[in-house]
């Protein structure tokens, strides 16, 4: 069995149990490529396990007639490694509860490219998507990162600088490039088109247009493009819907790689690319997902509601992704990644079988959390998060670890905490009880020691800001007592929290804490006891 579009028509993916695409993968294929309607950015696991299978749902309904072409412009070897090698199939294994498994040959994603002017053939192919009149949307899970152009200090990358200085021929920075293929469709004739992004970060739509506007109107002052092509992406034609996207795709797993191949599925090993990108010919996933988007798409879009997707308007999709990124979902996530860190978990369902961090996450969720957060109407918060505690994080079948959630947490935790730091302060609501809030930052700051609470060393998760933290908590060890002096430029820094906690009344609390952290080995332990319980 073999994941190519010649060894489809086998009859043993059927004996095997496999859902296979219930449409002609050339037909489609040949109609996407003529006319493409629906272009992603990014070709990471959630793109394949979320948002091609919602494609392929309509395919497979006869609701749509084209699928996506993917291109990738972080990490080319997930083009060269895991998409063509396969015709751009893959298989989702849905991890369910029950430890069943649904095996899905994803067959939607008709072509996939590197978002490289370096590549120049894709480059050209891109430019052809981009002015093609029958595109609808553009849509993007890059992280985060994708959208910083500026460093810490306020000052532009060396790629965006360069972008400026050299035009639109050979831009490097992914805005850049982003930029300049939307330029390619204003001169085409002003074409309608929906830029839509589904990273997980708060009003994510309003931080693409922002950075996409800085980036234009920094060409347009360089001479490279017109005051009408800013005109253009400010008019009704573009559009930056916000939306919410939630579903665990943990990176491939061992086990559900040996399931796979245990049917005859062939050449399944995974790759760690150069950029540490974790990838493979397959995605493993939990069953439950959740995609809200405010219906703003000027070119018309796919029929996603019929497949579960919620269309609403922008502020009912704001407050689902603030309920999800600040209260129910996200920071318990965190919670769990730095204290399972900290004593040896390495798998985040074994954490709540761990009577102190599910008290941990039920008192950050239900206490500290739910009394701020705007209930949303079209999903309930409380039930929200007892879906999480209750069935998602619990379930063992699905492999993620604390070691991937604490990736990037020094980029996380403004949003994740520091957004119902500013709730409390908005609704006049006393800070001075909180305790799982201060307990994960000073968590952090004992976790950026990577020592465990045994006095084990441990490899700590890349983080863009690591090398600044760990430098300055360097001459700390456990059995140290800090002051204040030594976390004040830490904890004063809001880019980090989301607000200066000397000056929020938190920062006394969070030194607190650390200091019982630190104390000794099965400090970490003692203190969460002590606090949660």
């Amino acid at each position: 069995m073999k994941l190519a579009y010649s060894d489809l028509s086998s009859p043993i993916w059927a004996e095997k149990n496999y859902q296979l695409p219930q449409f002609d993968v050339f037909n489609v294929a040949e109609k996407t490529r003529k006319a493409p309607i629906w272009l992603h950015l990014g070709a990471g696991n959630i793109f394949r396990a979320f948002l091609a299978h919602l494609q392929q749902r309509l395919l497979n309904q006869g609701l749509a007639e084209q699928g996506i072409i993917v291109a990738e412009g972080f990490d080319h070897e997930i083009i060269e490694k895991a998409y063509q090698p396969f015709d751009n199939l893959c298989i989702l294994a849905k991890l369910k509860n029950d430890h069943s498994l649904d095996k899905i040959v994803i067959g939607s994603i008709v072509e996939s490219l590197k978002m490289d002017s370096r590549f120049s053939q894709d480059f050209a192919r891109l430019k052809t998507i981009f002015t093609a009149p029958s595109l609808q949307m553009v849509s993007l899970t890059i992280t985060e990162k994708g959208y910083l152009i500026k460093n810490q200090a306020g000052e532009y990358y060396p790629t965006v600088l360069a972008d400026f200085e050299q035009g639109l021929t050979n831009p490097q920075s992914y805005i850049g490039k982003i930029v300049a293929l939307l330029v390619e469709r204003f001169q085409q004739g002003a074409l309608p088109i929906a830029l839509v992004s589904m990273d997980n970060m708060s009003e994510n739509g309003a931080k693409l247009e922002k950075v996409i506007l800085e980036f234009a109107q920094q060409w347009q002052q360089k001479g490279w493009v017109s005051s009408a092509f800013l005109a253009y992406l400010q008019s009704d034609n573009v559009s930056f819907p916000w939306s919410m996207i939630d579903k665990i795709t943990p990176r491939p797993d061992s086990d559900v790689q040996n399931l796979l191949q245990a049917d005859g599925v062939e050449s399944l090993t995974p790759v760690i690319t150069a950029k540490n990108t974790y990838i493979a010919p397959f995605v493993n996933a939990e069953e439950l997902e959740y995609l809200a988007i405010e219906d703003d798409f000027p070119n018309g879009r796919p029929a996603l509601e019929k497949v579960g997707v919620i269309l609403t308007d922008r502020k009912t999709v704001n407050q689902i992704e603030t309920m999800k990124v600040t209260t129910c979902l996200n920071p318990l996530h965190t919670a769990l990644a730095i204290f399972g860190c900290l004593l040896g978990f390495t798998k985040i369902s074994d954490e709540l079988q761990d009577p102190d961090l599910l008290s941990l996450i039920k008192k950050l969720g239900y206490d500290e959390g739910l009394p701020v957060v705007v209930d949303p109407k079209l999903l309930s918060p409380k039930q929200f998060l007892d879906e999480v505690i209750n069935t998602r994080l619990s379930n063992d079948f699905i492999p993620d670890t604390p070691q991937r959630i604490a990736t990037d947490t020094s980029q996380k935790l403004a949003v994740r905490f520091g957004e119902t730091l500013k709730s409390y302060i908005k609704t006049g609501k006393n800070m001075r009880d909180l305790v799982a809030i201060p307990l994960v930052f000073a968590g952090w700051l004992r976790y950026l020691l990577g020592v465990d609470d045994q006095g084990q060393s441990f490899m700590l998760s890349p983080d863009p800001r690591l090398t600044e933290f760990t430098e300055k908590l360097v001459h700390i060890k456990l059995g140290s007592v800090v002051s204040s002096d030594m976390l004040r430029p830490i904890l004063a820094d809001s880019s980090v929290w989301g607000v200066d906690l000397y000056k929020i009344g938190l920062a006394e609390k969070v030194e607190q804490y650390f200091n019982q952290l630190l104390a000794s080995t099965g400090a970490v332990r003692s203190c969460l006891q002590k606090c949660v319980n």
